[in-house]
């Protein structure tokens, strides 16, 4: 072999190096908090599999404890008010557009609690004791990334599980590492970061990334 190609051999490998190192570096330099899997400060962060893996009952999350969040569709009646009464849906950042009230930051509330403020808005400035009833007609969409043939964003199951979110998304590559994921989750307001398993348990609003492996 001419030293030319060596040489050129030998910058090859080099670059394949630095990149691969370039690639760790951008995994492991996420400035989003990491979070133990089974922090509860929050009372959100339950990764256990839905089922405990023994047929017990579902750890999913009911309608009535549901938390709402940014992109969730509501449907809201105001009795005996059909203008204030359809489906509505939060932004971006969790907040409900109401007639007559204006907004409403919905972050983190159960329909219960929305169904209180919107009545505690209306009462008693445009109607005495109204009586109001908030469901969700629609959860925000889950998200999955990395190394998955169909990366984006997709509807919410109840008590979907990481390995099945990957399915949706028309399941690995090749390349993903299938030991490892990250899931993203927002908590109080805050995006934290968790190792998940396959048999974690995926909540609406959730990023699952699928890792690279490095052969």
């Amino acid at each position: 072999m001419s030293t030319g190609s060596t040489l050129s051999s030998r910058l090859l490998c080099g670059c394949i190096f630095a990149a691969l190192l370039a690639l760790g570096a951008c995994a492991d330099s996420d400035p989003t908090p990491i979070v133990p899997d089974n922090s509860t400060a929050s009372g959100s962060l339950n990764l256990a599999p839905t089922n405990g893996g023994k047929g017990g009952k579902s750890s999913g999350t009911s309608a009535a404890d549901y938390r709402l969040g940014p992109n969730d569709r509501t449907r809201i009646i105001v009795f005996g008010q059909p203008n204030l009464t359809g489906e509505f849906q939060l932004d971006g950042n969790g907040v409900l557009a109401f007639p007559l009230i204006g907004n409403v930051d919905a972050n983190g509330m159960t329909p219960r609690d929305l169904q209180r403020a919107i009545a505690n808005k209306l009462d008693p400035e445009y109607m005495h004791n109204p009586s109001v009833s908030v469901e969700v007609a629609t959860r925000r969409p889950f998200y999955v990334v990395g190394e998955v043939q169909r990366p984006g964003s997709y509807p919410y199951v109840t008590d979907m599980t990481l390995l099945e979110a990957v399915a949706t998304a028309g399941g690995e590559t090749y390349r993903a590492n299938m030991s490892k994921f990250w899931i993203k989750r927002r908590v109080n307001g805050e995006i934290v970061r968790v190792a998940g398993s396959q048999e974690s348990q995926i909540q609406p609003g959730d990023t699952v990334i699928v890792r690279e492996r490095y052969f």
